[in-house]
């Protein structure tokens, strides 16, 4: 039987500590698009996953059998502590790592999910240029879009709320999401075809899914 997004909810919550975060788990996967867009793909491999925080993502993707393995880096070390002990059992490794400068390791599906829009523009590409290089099947942005009117006006918003709320680390500076035709030409250029499709499911934010497939 195939799991549902709100079962693998369930069972991740179930792998954290605290009714807290139990229920942070829980309401983020089940009201999350992108969890079912990813398990709609065909499976993903070995997946790197930058920016994974407490692993959440990775978690589900492992116990959905859609991961062969997956590797995750992210800045915040609490995250990251979190992330190696909700995944205890699972084919999975969590490290700290600054994305600006972190080496890349091969793998056949690389995620940036939330990510991307969090950098510098020059970081930005310069992190795609190192992720291409090491030629994976297929590459996952979700990322907001910064040319969706409204929606792109509360996104910018709901960004500089979380950043002095204090949800992430390293994130300072203007919220800078690249455009969608501008990150296209660069997946395209590196011989991937990119498709793109709203991952916002009834949301006011601006967030799309870019799925990059080699040619």
């Amino acid at each position: 039987m195939t799991a549902t997004a709100r079962d693998l909810a369930e069972a991740v919550a179930a792998r954290h500590r605290g009714r807290v975060t139990q229920g942070f788990v829980r309401g983020k996967l089940r009201a999350d698009p992108v969890l079912p867009a990813l398990l709609a793909l065909p499976p993903l491999g070995n997946v790197l996953d930058l920016g994974c925080g407490r692993g959440v993502l990775a978690v589900a993707l492992l116990l959905a059998g859609r991961a062969a393995s997956i590797t995750g880096f992210d800045l915040d070390a609490a995250k990251i502590a979190r992330a190696a002990a909700a995944a205890e059992g699972l084919p999975a490794r969590f490290a700290v790592a600054d994305l600006a400068t972190a080496p890349i390791p091969p793998a056949d599906t690389v995620l940036l999910i939330d990510l991307l829009y969090q950098m510098p523009p020059a970081e930005q590409r310069d992190l795609l240029a190192r992720i291409l290089a090491t030629a994976p099947t297929r590459v996952i942005i979700r990322t907001a879009d910064p040319d969706r009117g409204w929606r792109s006006t509360i996104g910018v918003v709901a960004e500089h709320l979380r950043r002095w709320l204090g949800a992430d680390l390293g994130r300072a500076g203007r919220v800078a999401p690249m455009p969608l035709r501008e990150l296209a030409a660069i997946v395209e250029g590196a011989g991937y075809r990119a498709a793109v499709t709203p991952c916002w499911a009834g949301t006011p934010l601006p967030n799309v899914l870019m799925l990059a497939q080699q040619s």
